[in-house]
């Protein structure tokens, strides 16, 4: 086996690229990217969502997922049918089936407030009977939904909450583990991540619900676990090389974790593009969400989570010296 590995391999052995050099470059890009995506998240601010476009966990309201095979989906008429009926803050879009409807041909998905007057099961009801009399009794309802406002409500700040609860969790963890400076460069990276992760479901108009909510949270966790395996080849090295400056010994130790941290991530993404293609419905924004978390997760253990260990620096160990900090991209090598 062994003589056929060189053949999958794609970095060498020993790599010697000089990530340092490029940091204020990709700093100053991602302080843009984080301000901008902070912009696209909260605005409008009079929405209860901002940017984002909630799904009936946060917003509350009712869901009706139906076929009309053998006839193709016509969304338009579906809107009219629901407009006819007084529904208010109606929604109609395609959505794909594997293996029967990859294309979203005759599947669609309405979501919906509840007719003044009535209760969400009565609502329910009614659009089920005025859907069936205006698309024909070939419509089939999959799946209904109903979700309160006071619940939703409960489930936007329970979503918040364990987003904040598990960064502060991973900052103590580093912090205990490492150093303080670690810390703030762990959780400077997480926000970064989330932040744009985010921003992702802003701009893309990808429902934001409670399954994205964990998918964030994943993302949370494979970002710390990458910036734990890189923090901790930099703390070996820094009590290797006591002499070594350390904007070279950042470079050293991301070069010596690469090759973990590029098969890492491909052998993940193989999973979820897998996932996004073949998943479907409500389980493509979850794709599609860890798939960019993860890429954006590398990215900012390689050029926020290490090189923010510069602006403070470190110490080497409890007898030595202090590791000072210095310049962005201006550590020089002999």
């Amino acid at each position: 086996m062994s003589k056929f590995w060189p053949l999958i391999k794609l970095l060498p052995n020993k790599t010697n690229f000089t990530f340092v050099k490029y940091a204020r470059l990709f700093g100053g890009l991602s302080v843009l990217l984080v301000i901008g995506s902070i912009f696209f998240t909260v605005y409008p601010a009079d929405n209860k969502c901002g940017g984002l476009t909630c799904g009936v966990d946060f917003l509350g309201g009712n869901l009706i997922e139906m076929s009309t095979r053998p006839e193709p989906v016509d969304l338009a008429e579906i809107r009219a049918s629901l407009n006819g009926m007084g529904v208010p803050d109606a929604q109609v879009q395609s959505y794909s089936v594997p293996g029967t409807d990859p294309t979203g041909r005759y599947h669609a998905m309405a979501k919906f407030g509840n007719i003044e007057g009535a209760t969400a099961t009565e609502t329910i009801n009614q659009v089920k009977a005025g859907l069936t009399r205006d698309l024909g009794s070939q419509v089939q309802f999959t799946r209904t939904e109903a979700v309160g406002a006071a619940v939703s409500g409960e489930l936007l700040q329970n979503g918040i909450m364990a987003l904040v609860v598990a960064i502060i969790m991973m900052m103590v963890y580093i912090w205990f583990r490492f150093e303080w400076q670690f810390g703030i460069g762990a959780v400077i990276g997480l926000f970064h991540d989330v932040i744009l992760t985010f921003a992702l479901f802003a701009v893309t108009g990808m429902e934001f619900s409670l399954t994205t909510v964990a998918a964030v949270l994943t993302v949370i966790g494979y970002s710390m676990n990458d910036t734990v395996v890189v923090y901790d080849r930099i703390r070996e090295n820094l009590r290797k090389f006591k002499k070594m400056p350390l904007g070279e010994l950042i470079d050293l130790s991301l070069n010596e974790t690469l090759s973990r941290t590029i098969m890492t991530g491909i052998t993940t993404l193989f999973a979820l593009i897998a996932l996004a293609v073949l998943g479907g419905g409500p389980l493509q924004p979850f794709a599609f969400a860890l798939i960019f978390g993860i890429v954006v997760g590398t990215y900012s253990s390689i050029y926020v989570a290490a090189p923010v260990l510069m602006i403070w620096g470190v110490k080497r160990g409890a007898k030595d010296e202090d590791l000072k900090p210095i310049k962005l991209g201006m550590a020089s090598r002999p």
